[in-house]
């Protein structure tokens, strides 16, 4: 028989009668390396040779920083694994935020360079983001962000059943002065926005979702969720609070760009936090 190309059909296979979707909570969840790399792309391509380890059980997780990881970084650009709670940049004197963080990371690894943020992610978003070394880098990928950006995709716990398997939701968004995105099914002025959707796991009272922007538009997934009936889990803004932890369930687990320099093909992928399979699980 032949040997399965992709690495969801080869952890099918292998868990010989795994259903699907326990197949794709396994990837979720940082439960399978390919040579030594967590993977947790279900269409990923397996070479002859390549070495697969499937976990049944969630890698423990590890943390060098308390607020953030450096999962790549080279003398241009610097890709961070972000924690909850931080902001992507200063507001107010003495705000957590992944620019002074990442600043005070150069002047102790004696680099002469300040961060300059690329695309941003809520304060209780964690997860995968992109900095530039120099204005110059940032403003160059900035401005060509839809060719520089290959792939990015979060992965959320939200409230309630999924009517289908996966979907696409597009609406206008557009901020009130009390600083709250709003959406609308019609064009009233603001921004079109899109985001799909793939169902991942499913809890009697909780999804957990794939979710893949085609837009990147502020507080774009947790207005669509909640529009849908669905809010992400913690989030007392456009949802609700009673989740245990009290954390909200989003993070951006993939992020995949063009080097702006050398113009190579970077791919970066983090396991779900473990916290989400809690939240999945637990309704209080």
């Amino acid at each position: 028989m032949m040997e399965p190309s992709k690495l969801l059909e080869f952890v099918m296979q292998t868990l010989d009668g795994i259903s699907r979707n326990k197949a794709k909570s396994i990837l979720a969840h940082g439960g399978v390396t390919v040579d030594g790399h967590i993977q947790t792309h279900v269409d990923y391509p397996l070479d002859l040779g390549c070495v697969v380890q499937i976990r049944r059980q969630a890698r423990p997780s590890f943390t060098r920083n308390p607020y953030y990881n450096i999962v790549y970084e080279d003398q241009w650009v610097v890709v961070v694994d972000k924690q909850q709670g931080v902001l992507s940049m200063p507001v107010g004197a003495g705000s957590l935020n992944m620019k002074t963080l990442l600043d005070r990371h150069f002047t102790e690894t004696h680099q002469r360079c300040k961060a300059h943020v690329v695309h941003r992610l809520d304060a209780r978003t964690s997860g995968l983001m992109l900095f530039a070394k120099s204005i110059d880098v940032q403003q160059q990928m900035i401005a060509d962000w839809r060719n520089t950006i290959i792939d990015r995709r979060y992965v959320a716990v939200v409230e309630g059943v999924m009517e289908e398997p996966q979907g696409r939701i597009e609406s206008w968004l557009h901020d009130t002065e009390s600083m709250f995105v709003v959406s609308s099914p019609v064009d009233d002025g603001g921004k079109w926005a899109a985001t799909e959707w793939e169902l991942v796991e499913q809890a009697e009272q909780r999804s957990l979702l794939f979710l893949h922007l085609i837009t990147g538009r502020k507080n774009q997934i947790r207005v669509h969720m909640a529009n849908m009936g669905h809010p992400v889990v913690g989030d007392g803004k456009y949802g609700h609070q009673d989740n245990p932890g009290s954390r909200m369930c989003l993070h951006a687990f993939r992020l995949a760009f063009y080097h702006p320099v050398t113009g190579e093909p970077l791919y970066f992928e983090t396991p779900i936090p473990r916290f989400f399979g809690t939240a999945l699980h637990t309704v209080q």
